[in-house]
């Protein structure tokens, strides 16, 4: 008999995250109440997009664990072109489809585990959002994908969000351009160069 206690439920409405800036800003979205599910918190996002707020105009951007849509959706939001955001659990892809709808967003989503869809498509990136599942060891098989099967444009960003006990190898030409930690999440940028 396990002694383990079960996972909390949230109060209903409880799972939203709330766009921080540009053309819907304040604007508040629901995501299913999943394992592993944390959207990037608003002070990490709102220092993120900051560092990346002369980037982003025309931006093509990867996702490439959307989970709740909070880092490709403010992207779009803060003036990307174009968006794609790979998720392979089908409720919160179902979800995140449903939010891109409704904000008439520019972008895709592709229901897919991430490394496989890598692997599996020939698209370039401006900026690259990896915040994977912690403690999966999911960040450095994607670094490596992303180098060798040359998914990024010349100079394009990578931005990198994980447990402050991990450490993960980047490709050698991936140069750190900035780096903060914020309670147990330590999160970095690195610029492909």
């Amino acid at each position: 008999m396990s002694t383990k206690r079960p996972p909390s439920k949230r109060p209903s409405g409880g799972n939203q995250l709330r766009i921080i800036g540009g053309q819907w800003r304040g604007r508040k979205l629901s995501f299913p109440d999943l394992e592993g599910l944390r959207p990037t918190g608003d002070r990490v996002r709102e220092t993120l997009f900051n560092w990346l707020s002369f980037e982003l105009p025309g931006a093509h951007c990867l996702d490439l664990f959307a989970g709740s849509g909070a880092l490709g959706l403010e992207a779009l939001s803060r003036g990307a072109a174009h968006t794609v955001l790979v998720e392979k659990n089908p409720s919160a892809a179902r979800q995140l489809k449903n939010h891109c709808q409704v904000l008439d967003a520019s972008a895709d989503v592709e229901e897919a585990d991430a490394l496989c869809w890598l692997q599996s498509n020939n698209k370039t990136f401006d900026v690259v959002f990896l915040d994977p599942p912690f403690g999966k060891g999911l960040l450095e098989p994607c670094c490596a994908l992303l180098a060798e099967q040359n998914r990024l444009k010349p100079d394009a960003l990578i931005y990198m969000e994980c447990a402050i006990e991990e450490s993960p190898m980047v490709p050698a030409q991936w140069q750190l351009h900035r780096e903060k930690q914020s309670g147990q999440v330590n999160y970095r940028l690195y610029r492909c160069s």
